[in-house]
């Protein structure tokens, strides 16, 4: 099976390399090997490796900048398609609309409104990740949601073909979208901003990215918010109300600056961010009342 899909990747010229580890592909840095790992330049390429994956049963996963992923130990048996270096331009297409491949890292999109003086992305400066990855979440902070400035995009379906959705079909909730648990591979966005003063966005991206660095353990690999926000209230309060600020299994543990994210502390495997975890969540529930609920996406 694997023998004759890299046949067919050399043949299209797919550039992909085997047993390829995870934790080069990942922000919390943990994971075992993807037996295939695929990395198209353009969407037609995308689109070709995609449909080889249901020709040969070969399953598949989209990765952009791994910043919401936990991999296995064991890896993971199939293909890892890559997108994040490859579909990463940006373009102006009117006075404030930009289209950007999914690939685009959202910091530098950010930068680039800026530059062209539009306002509306400044809250997702500083969040780590790819568009399409922030899409795919609904990505938010500081009172900003991507569906709040997203208009369409642009996405393979599990048969290799290319589709346009418009941002009513998005079906954005929080940390939910219409590609929430499905296969399907964003290639790219169309986000429509506002005209602003540059001086005031600039000051407010400045703003948000110290407030990150001042609360959240940046120096730590990690995944981000590791756990949703329950209704009612916050992840990070209930566990610091428990008293969890640094509490560990193994090299995973809840960071003691900030108790929503589990950090990396240098060999932590994905066993011990699970099990740590499911502790944290059975402590929260039983002295609060709270069930937690994880934002990572396991793979």
């Amino acid at each position: 099976m694997f023998t004759d899909f890299q046949n067919q990747l050399k043949l299209n010229n797919i550039s992909f390399s085997l047993n390829e580890s995870m934790k080069l592909h990942t922000s919390f840095k943990i994971g075992g090997a993807a037996d295939v790992f695929v990395m198209p330049d353009s969407v037609e390429k995308c689109c070709k490796a995609i449909s080889l994956c249901g020709e040969f049963n070969v399953p598949y996963m989209i990765v952009g900048k791994g910043s919401n992923l936990l991999v296995g130990d064991d890896g993971y048996r199939g293909a890892a398609i890559c997108i994040s270096n490859q579909l990463s331009y940006i373009e102006l297409i009117d006075n404030n609309t930009i289209k950007c491949g999914a690939g685009a890292l959202l910091s530098t999109v950010c930068n680039f409104a800026l530059e062209n003086e539009l306002a509306g992305m400044e809250f997702a400066y500083g969040i780590p990740g790819s568009l399409g990855g922030a899409v795919v979440m609904n990505a938010g902070a500081y009172g900003g949601e991507m569906k709040d400035i997203v208009c369409g995009c642009e996405y393979i379906d599990e048969k290799g073909n290319l589709h346009s959705i418009n941002a009513d079909e998005l079906d954005f909730s929080y940390r939910h979208s219409y590609f929430s648990d499905k296969s399907l591979c964003i290639v790219s966005v169309t986000l429509r901003l506002n005209k602003g003063d540059p001086t005031q966005i600039k000051q407010t991206m400045t703003e948000l990215l110290s407030r990150r660095k001042e609360k959240q353990p940046l120096d730590f690999p990690s995944a981000g918010s590791t756990f949703k926000r329950p209704e009612g209230s916050y992840a990070s309060l209930l566990i610091d109300q428990c008293g969890l600020k640094g509490f560990r299994v193994g090299d995973a543990q809840i960071s003691e600056k900030h108790a929503g994210f589990v950090i990396n502390l240098g060999d932590a495997t994905c066993n011990d961010v699970l099990s740590l975890s499911q502790k944290v969540a059975e402590i929260v529930l039983e002295k609060t009342g709270y069930k937690l609920e994880l934002e990572v996406k396991i793979i």
